[in-house]
C-alpha cells in the first residue's frame, strides 16, 4: 500500500479592505453633495413673519382709504383677515415647498409648484367653495411653476437647476478669496498685515540696512 500523502488546505489571498472600503468612501462622498435638508418649520416661520408684515401693511393701507373714522383698531378689526390670508399664505408655501423638497431630495420647480398649490388653496378658502379652492391653487401654482421655471427672477437671470445651492455658494466664497501669500506680495507686511517669522525679517532687515543687532525676545521690563 502506497503511503496517503496529506494534502494541504487552499489558501486564498487575503483580500483588501482598503479596495472594499474605497467604493463605499467614494458613495458617501457623492451623497453628502447631492442634497442637504432644510428646516422647513424655521423657514416657514420667518415666511410667516415676513408676508405677515406686508399683510399688516396692506391692512393698514385699507384702514387708511375708507370714509369712515375708526381708529387705529380698525387695521385690525375691519381688514384684519388681510394680514391673517397674507401671513398663512407666505407660511403655507414655503413649509410645502421645503418639505416636498426634503422628501424629494431634489430642488427643482416641482417643489415651488407644490408649495404654490396650497398657498392658493387657502386664497381660494375665503369663497367657502371646493371649485375655488382647487382653482385658485392650480392658478398660483402654474403661474410659481413657471416663474421658478425660467429663473425664478425678473430681470431674466437663469441659474443651473442641477447644481446644488450649497456646492454654487462655497464655490463663490472659495473664488473670492485671495491667498496670504499674495496679499504679503501686493500690500507688503506692516499696518495690521503681518506674515509667518515677521519679527525674524524684520531684525535681519534692520541689522542689514543699519548695523543694528535687534533682540528677538522682548525686553524684560525693569
Amino acid at each position: 500500500m502506497e503511503p496517503e500523502i496529506p494534502t494541504q488546505p487552499h489558501l486564498s489571498p487575503p483580500q483588501s479592505t482598503c479596495s472594499s472600503s474605497l467604493p463605499a468612501t467614494m458613495a458617501h462622498h457623492e451623497e453628502d453633495h447631492s442634497y442637504h435638508p432644510q428646516d422647513a418649520v424655521s423657514a416657514a416661520i420667518k415666511t410667516t413673519m415676513l408676508t405677515g408684515g406686508v399683510g399688516l401693511f396692506a391692512s393698514a393701507v385699507q384702514n387708511t382709504l375708507v370714509r369712515q373714522n375708526i381708529g387705529p383698531l380698525g387695521i385690525f378689526i375691519r381688514s384684519g383677515s388681510t394680514i391673517t390670508i397674507l401671513a398663512a399664505m407666505g407660511g403655507t408655501y414655503e413649509f410645502a415647498k421645503t418639505a416636498s423638497a426634503n422628501l424629494r431630495e431634489k430642488q427643482d420647480p416641482v417643489n415651488t409648484a407644490i408649495g404654490g398649490f396650497f398657498s392658493g388653496a387657502i386664497l381660494g378658502l375665503r369663497a367657502r367653495t371646493l371649485p375655488a379652492v382647487l382653482g385658485y391653487g392650480v392658478a398660483l401654482s402654474a403661474g410659481m411653476y413657471a416663474f421658478d421655471y425660467t429663473g425664478g427672477n425678473l430681470f431674466g437671470y437663469s441659474k443651473n437647476k442641477e447644481e446644488d445651492e450649497f456646492e454654487r455658494r462655497t464655490k463663490l466664497r472659495k473664488a473670492f478669496q485671495t491667498p496670504a501669500e499674495q496679499t504679503f506680495a501686493e500690500l507688503g507686511e506692516g499696518r495690521g498685515i503681518y506674515g509667518p517669522n515677521y519679527e525674524e525679517r524684520r531684525a535681519e532687515r534692520i541689522k542689514e540696512a543699519y548695523g543694528i543687532e535687534v533682540p528677538r525676545s522682548p525686553v524684560p521690563a525693569s
